[in-house]
């Protein structure tokens, strides 16, 4: 019989950060951020009540963590359905794309964005993180348009700028509208599908 082959040590990690991910969204969306402790994320996960204060330092490392890693499944899902395209035919992918996200990994969804509203709070340690995604959202947005543009597909009028803000604040419009009734999937698609008609409107407009 072959013998088992061993994890490396980088493998084990990940498999734990994995687990201690999984566990974390968990207690965040049905306890709330406040309420998650990294002794119960250890715990809960199956391992040791101090390898998530060894893994983490604290509560904000933590919560680093789970925004970091939703964010980055998120824009690997983006950067492969808006790759070749621009102007509209870009948002209107990433507007799909984060539909359907919300749909398949709700909870992850609910829990990124609950930390996000959690930054807002003046002693947050989150504020640096989250002003770092929204800015790359902004200027994903602002890049498609001024390609658009280059492409003679969006009018040259068309402020960037102003779409790209638009869009930043209706999409978190539209989470925070949903995490109030995360069960109604159909308004999440009915939502999505209105913001796009909106942004269809703004490229399409000549000043």
């Amino acid at each position: 019989m072959a013998k088992a082959l061993r994890l490396t040590q980088i493998e084990r990690k990940e498999i734990s950060d994995a687990k201690m991910l999984e566990v974390a969204i968990d207690l965040i969306v049905e306890h709330g951020a406040e309420q998650t402790t990294l002794k119960d994320v250890g715990e809960k996960a199956g391992y040791s009540r101090g390898l998530a204060g060894y893994r983490f330092g604290n509560k904000a490392g933590l919560f680093d963590f789970v925004l970091r890693s939703v964010g980055d499944e998120w824009l690997a899902e983006l950067t492969a359905v808006t790759r070749g395209k621009c102007g509209y035919d870009a948002i209107a992918a990433a507007l799909d794309a984060h539909s359907k996200f919300c749909e398949e990994a709700p909870r992850h969804v609910e829990a990124f964005y609950r930390l996000w509203f959690e930054s807002l709070t003046p002693e947050s340690r989150l504020k640096p993180v989250i002003a770092g995604i929204h800015d790359r959202r902004r200027a994903d947005v602002i890049s498609w348009i001024e390609q658009g543009i280059a492409a003679n597909v969006v009018p040259p009028s068309a402020s960037a700028q102003l779409i790209a803000d638009q869009f930043s604040a209706s999409v978190i419009g539209i989470v925070y509208h949903w995490i109030s009734d995360p069960h109604n999937l159909n308004e999440i698609r009915t939502l999505h599908d209105g913001l796009k008609q909106v942004m269809h409107v703004m490229l399409s407009e000549t000043q």
